[in-house]
């Protein structure tokens, strides 16, 4: 119920409206054309859930979470949380038993499709489900310089590297660095235009690509961000294995992604093992431990040297493998 605030709250537009400042509900219901009857219980309900607050009676202004679901928010999270709250998205949590009784991809049987070849063919749910990837990439593309080190590395390659928002932050750090994108044409679209916005053109390529059919060579250093969570072993063995088949011998792999404890932990991890059960529905992926992780490498021909953990601003490790 609290996504379905959320998404509405969006989709009307709330946040753009109620700007930085106070208003009443008379002004919202006016500008939005809603009875200002109903659209108190819309707001009200979104003061509950932190997105404003309710200042006086019938008095509502946005919270600092809520005014980041602006789009024009220089921290922006409005793709984010509208992917997550989309229709499409949740359509296989109603079959959450279904999916852990046989392990079927509910998606598909909703859908009657793989939800990648369903973005694929609705081109706006793919555009922002790119946007949504970005959001949720900027923050790391920020901190991962600070936590991990370039230095002495010629040429990053970032296999399903979507908009290139991780490589722009890697090479504005590291200008020795050139960097590429790998990704489908649809998944990739966006880069050319980021990359000419932020002076990086020179230094960067695009690359249109199968990652379950090749890897581009050329790279010492070849990036995977939430990547191998979308899908079952074989097939991240399958990414892992197309890398090392062009990796040199003195290449970095170097995989982001959450990694489960080994343990359940009394509290704050609940995101991770909510995302592996939405890995589960919808592409029929999973989050992995530590072990899992070195299992997948060792069968594609790296091992795992490394594995940091920087904390929870970043929300990813880091995991290093070299080949063998």
């Amino acid at each position: 119920m609290a996504a379905q605030v959320a998404h509405t709250v969006i989709t009307m537009e709330l946040p753009q409206v109620m700007g930085d400042e106070e208003s009443t509900i008379a002004d919202l219901a006016q500008k939005v054309d809603v009875p200002a009857d109903r659209l108190i219980r819309l707001v009200r309900a979104a003061a509950a859930i932190g997105l404003c607050t309710e200042n006086s009676a019938a008095v509502f202004q946005l919270t600092e979470f809520g005014r980041r679901l602006r789009p024009d928010h220089p921290e922006s999270i409005q793709a984010l949380v509208r992917m997550f709250t989309e229709p499409a998205m949740l359509a296989g949590w109603a079959k959450l038993d279904r999916a852990v009784r046989t392990g079927e991809t509910t998606f598909d049987e909703v859908f009657g499709m793989p939800m990648f070849r369903y973005l694929d063919r609705h081109p706006e749910m793919s555009a922002l489900f790119n946007g949504a990837m970005s959001q949720a990439t900027r923050t790391v593309a920020a901190q991962l310089p600070e936590h991990y080190d370039f230095s002495g590395r010629a040429h990053l390659i970032d296999i399903g590297g979507g908009d290139g928002t991780l490589v722009q932050g890697v090479l504005q750090a590291n200008p020795q660095l050139r960097g590429s994108v790998f990704d489908t044409a649809s998944g990739g679209a966006q880069a050319a235009a980021r990359f000419a916005e932020s002076g990086l053109a020179g230094r960067t390529d695009v690359l249109v690509g199968d990652f379950f059919a090749e890897a581009p060579d050329g790279g010492d250093v070849y990036l995977v961000k939430s990547i191998l969570h979308d899908w079952d072993d074989d097939r991240c063995v399958r990414i892992l294995g197309h890398i090392r088949g062009v990796i040199p011998e003195d290449g970095l792999l170097l995989i982001l992604e959450p990694v489960l404890p080994d343990l359940v932990p009394a509290e704050g991890h609940a995101g991770m093992y909510l995302s592996d059960l939405n890995m589960l529905v919808n592409v029929g992926g999973r989050e992995r431990t530590r072990s899992e992780f070195e299992q997948l490498c060792r069968r594609a021909g790296f091992s795992v040297s490394s594995v940091v953990s920087p904390g929870p601003q970043f929300r990813f490790s880091i995991i290093e493998a070299r080949p063998v």
